[in-house]
């Protein structure tokens, strides 16, 4: 009888160490599948802006020869610049709670060809208006950082562009750029 309580004693411990395992075996595969899962999702967003960073230069070489699709997006190609057309200065109050922000900016239009500057001084006072309205919608935080402007930049070149037919607005360049 003193046998069968020490065999009872030892299958139980011995079920226990087992139990133990299984359990450690489980957590640790969880943690390893998790690990996994998580690598595959942020490995996929850093994939993709590779991708995206890669195919951007070819966009926007093949974005020179088709004028329509640079209704939205900025083409940055210093070694091709295009046309300047020049425009007077901006000063504008920034969106801000007190209205004792403003901004007072000078910006040259980087034109897709010399055929456009015909349109653009017929449609001077719209384009001035739109930049105008554009600027006078931001805060003084969307406007001082580098980002900032760049996205600024992106956003008057496509609304400029949405009113021009004759060709396209390359870029945007800020000459002058003084917020008080």
């Amino acid at each position: 009888m003193a046998d069968e309580i020490e065999e009872g004693k030892s299958k139980k411990g011995g079920s226990k160490s087992v139990l133990i395992v299984i359990i450690v075996a489980i957590f640790v595969l969880l943690l390893i599948v998790g690990a996994l899962v998580a690598f595959l999702l942020l490995g996929d967003d850093d994939t993709a802006q590779a991708n995206a960073a890669m195919q951007q230069p070819q966009q926007q070489q093949v974005a020179q020869f088709t004028p329509a699709s640079q209704s939205n997006k900025r083409t940055v190609n210093y070694a091709n610049m295009g046309p300047i057309y020049p425009l007077d200065q901006f000063i504008v109050n920034l969106l801000s709670e007190n209205g004792s922000r403003f901004l007072k900016t000078k910006i040259d239009m980087e034109q897709s060809a010399e055929t456009l500057t015909p349109e653009l001084d017929k449609k001077k006072a719209l384009l001035r208006d739109i930049i105008i309205v554009t600027l006078s919608s931001k805060t003084y935080e969307e406007v001082s950082t580098s980002k900032g402007k760049d996205k600024l930049k992106d956003e008057i070149v496509g609304k400029l562009n949405e009113v021009i037919s004759d060709g396209y607005i390359k870029n945007i360049y800020f000459t002058d750029f003084v917020v008080q």
